[in-house]
């Protein structure tokens, strides 16, 4: 252990001595001498570089106290003994450029900035110091100070491309934007024409309203690289963003001349005639570039989702649109995006068939994708393909354990199956995976009720339907339910009209609840009121269903109108299924409860 201390210390004092002889044109605190000032150091008289080198011990020696405070973290005691040296030793630049280092450090900005002014005024010469002064400067929004440094610095060292590249920086910082120019006009002289530097400096041209400089440099790079077509997509873009049309439409030319198999080109070529307004070659080169099998098929999906607003894909572009995406699908039949987005136009073209197809298809390729299974259960559900629907919501329920939504089409799918034991039983798992959603909780209450009133469990199925409501009272289809089945029971028939009025204000063109709020009045007796809202459900856009019919009737009869009570109960009859009781109704002409 003693051996180790000894060595540490032994290369300490080494690196220390090495930085402490600053006079002597070396790096403070590093122990090295950049190029530049070896040759200067060859140039300066013996005599001044005895001078220089001459070190007092005692500076020494408080200086290594110091600096080994510093290391071991005891920021406050080093800076104690280094203003102690500073005010022993004033000329010293050793010590304020060390003090300046630690005030950074504990982000004493305005005092280390004071610290390294000292230093580098002691000892101009130092490039570490400098460098230091202008990083403090940069730091604390200096800028024309940084700038004039690095002006310095620049002097004496034209050849550094790194102190170039920050002098171009803190040009553009300060808005001296011709000097930011000439700078990297240095850098160009030095390293050769770049893409980096060349966009920069277009950028500053564009800035400075000077098209005309911007284009040169272009034309700069494109003629230092006169094989690179990207360049010349640069140029062309540049002509298309400043309204040079023409001169864009012949370099996009040129492109593809130099490269036939550039995969992005007819992308480009599209967006210039789309912006000038000729629709038909924009399609013609967006078929082109959507069958190269080079042009990643993100790009393709993007570009077909910004060219065509919802609005134009349903007027004069739907059918490119959908040509488009037939394209992808035969340039790319393995992406499941590419059926996906074809699925998407599908299902806004109200083709449900087809797009589920699509959908499916997805799944075949990636059934980790479960927005896609979302999608194939909502059109299952669309069309009523209820065997289709409990396959794949329980395959969803599998793969997605922890998703509610397949729970509840699997729920739905056994009850429209009359499996309702099964439908229950996911339901109920369904909603134990339910966080923080009271609307879709309330929704799987909803359908446990419905479930639980097909087992003629009636009195679970309110207290699921009260549930439901707690959680969401203006579910107007749990209103409309809940009241009808009440209506039926003819129990609690205030509570059962209250319902049903709320779920008909709701929805009021929805002939369901028109209906069921008619029959709680015929419950109530209140018949006129009750004629008055059946009528209503039966002229309803959609065909009116047979219990509605045969519900027109009952209230007719009650009306007085028996002949047309019996001309509704033959309607229902033969729109049908109607009531148990609806043949002995037509058949007795005369009603039953």
């Amino acid at each position: 252990m003693k051996g180790f201390i000894t060595i540490i210390f032994f290369v300490f004092s080494f690196g220390f001595f090495g930085q402490y002889a600053v006079k002597a044109e070396t790096v403070a605190f590093a122990g090295v001498n950049t190029p530049e000032q070896q040759k200067q150091n060859k140039k300066k008289s013996k005599k001044e570089q005895q001078e220089a080198s001459a070190v007092n011990v005692g500076n020494v020696g408080m200086l290594i106290n110091a600096k080994k405070e510093a290391v071991i973290g005891n920021s406050k005691g080093a800076q104690d003994l280094f203003r102690q040296y500073i005010s022993r030793y004033e000329d010293d630049p050793v010590g304020y450029f060390e003090l300046a280092r630690l005030d950074a450090e504990q982000k004493n900005f305005e005092e280390a900035v004071r610290m390294c002014r000292m230093a580098c005024k002691l000892d101009p010469e130092n490039i570490w110091y400098s460098l230091f002064f202008a990083e403090l400067c940069q730091g604390t929004a200096q800028f024309a100070e940084a700038v004039s440094i690095y002006e310095k610095i620049i002097a004496k060292y034209p050849g550094n491309l790194d102190y170039l590249y920050q002098l171009a920086a803190l040009y553009l910082q300060v808005e001296k934007y011709q000097d930011a120019i000439k700078t990297y006009n240095l850098i160009d002289d030095k390293a050769g024409v770049s893409e980096e530097i060349t966009i920069q400096k277009q950028k500053i041209y564009l800035h400075l309203n000077d098209p005309k400089g911007a284009e040169r440099e272009i034309k700069k790079l494109i003629a230092a690289f006169p094989d690179e077509p990207r360049y010349y997509s640069i140029l062309a873009e540049f002509y298309m963003a400043n309204n040079m049309q023409d001169k864009a439409l012949e370099t996009y030319q040129k492109i593809a001349v130099m490269d036939p198999d550039n995969a992005y080109i007819h992308m480009s070529m599209a967006d210039y005639y789309r912006k000038t307004g000729n629709k038909e070659k924009a399609f013609e080169e967006l078929r082109l570039g959507f069958a190269n099998p080079n042009l990643e098929v993100d790009t393709k999906v993007n570009i077909l989702l910004s060219f065509y607003t919802v609005n134009q894909i349903y007027n004069d572009l739907k059918e490119q649109a959908f040509t488009l995406s037939k394209i992808l699908i035969e340039t790319h039949p393995k992406d499941p995006k590419v059926f996906s987005i074809y699925g998407d136009l599908l299902v806004q073209d109200k083709k449900i068939p087809e797009a589920r197809t699509a959908f499916l298809k997805v799944l075949s390729l990636d059934s980790s994708r479960y927005a896609i299974w979302e999608q194939v259960l909502q059109l299952d559900l669309q069309v009523s393909e209820f065997e289709h629907l409990l396959t794949y919501s329980t395959k969803a329920t599998e793969l997605f354990p922890e998703q509610p939504l397949p729970f509840m089409f699997a729920g739905l799918a056994n009850l429209q199956l009359k499996k309702n034991e099964a439908a229950l039983k996911a339901l109920a798992a369904g909603a134990n995976l339910v966080v923080d959603n009271n609307e879709l909780l309330a929704q799987f209450y909803m359908y446990q009720g419905d479930a639980l009133h097909a087992m003629k469990k009636d009195a679970e199925a309110y207290m699921a339907y009260e549930r439901s409501l707690k959680l969401k009272d203006d579910n107007g289809y749990v209103l409309n339910n809940y009241a009808y089945y009440l209506s039926l029971d003819g129990s609690e028939l205030d509570k059962a009209e209250k319902m049903s009025k709320k779920a008909v204000t709701i929805d009021p063109e929805n002939a369901s609840f028109q209906d069921t709020y008619g029959w709680v009045l015929f419950k109530q007796r209140k018949y006129k009121e009750a004629a008055e809202w059946i009528l209503k459900a039966v002229q309803s856009k959609e065909d009116a269903s047979a219990e509605v019919l045969e519900h027109y009737g009952d209230v007719l009869y009650k009306l007085d109108d028996a002949t047309g009570a019996m001309e509704y109960w033959l309607k229902a009859k033969k729109k049908g299924p109607g009531s148990e009781r609806l043949d002995k109704k037509i058949n007795e002409k005369k009603y039953y409860q």
